[in-house]
C-alpha cells in the first residue's frame, strides 16, 4: 500500500471535470482532502492524502498527469523555532487542523507535525516568525 500527501494543480479547463472521482472508481484509490481551492476559470489546487495498492497508485498518478494535472509531493516542511516562540498563542485558533495547541499544564505552544497540512497560516500570522517553512 502506498500513501502520500500530494498537491494537485488543475489547469482552469479541468476544474469542472470529475478527475478525483475517477481515481476512486477506476483506480481503487482512497483520498482525504486536506485543503482545496477551486474557482471557476482559475487554476484549482487540491491538497490530499492519496492511498492505494502500489500498481493502482502508480496508474492513478499517470492518469492525473495524462489529463494535465500537475502532481507534486507535499514537500513543504513546516517547523517551529522554539527560540523565537514566546508562546503567545496567536496561531492556535487559526490552525485548521489543530497542529498548534497550548499545553494546559505548561502554557507552552506545541506543534504537532503529523496534523500539519502546510497551509502556511501560522507562518503568515506569527508576529515573532517562530513558524518556518523549508521548501
Amino acid at each position: 500500500m502506498k500513501k502520500n500527501k500530494l498537491i494537485l494543480r488543475f489547469p482552469k479547463d479541468l476544474v469542472d471535470k470529475p478527475i478525483v472521482y475517477k481515481l476512486v472508481k477506476d483506480y481503487n484509490l482512497l483520498f482525504n482532502i486536506l485543503k482545496a481551492q477551486v474557482n471557476p476559470k482559475e487554476e484549482g489546487i487540491l491538497i490530499l492524502e492519496l492511498e492505494g495498492k502500489d500498481a493502482d497508485y502508480k496508474a492513478g498518478i499517470e492518469y492525473l498527469k495524462k489529463e494535465g494535472v500537475k502532481v507534486e509531493p507535499l514537500s513543504k516542511d513546516i517547523s517551529m523555532n522554539r527560540e523565537r516562540c514566546v508562546d503567545c498563542g496567536v496561531c492556535i485558533p487559526l490552525c485548521p487542523t489543530k497542529a498548534l495547541i497550548k499545553n494546559k499544564d505548561t502554557d507552552i505552544v506545541e506543534f504537532i507535525k503529523e496534523n500539519c497540512i502546510a497551509c502556511e497560516i501560522c507562518i503568515k500570522i506569527c508576529p515573532y516568525k517562530a513558524m518556518e517553512i523549508k521548501l
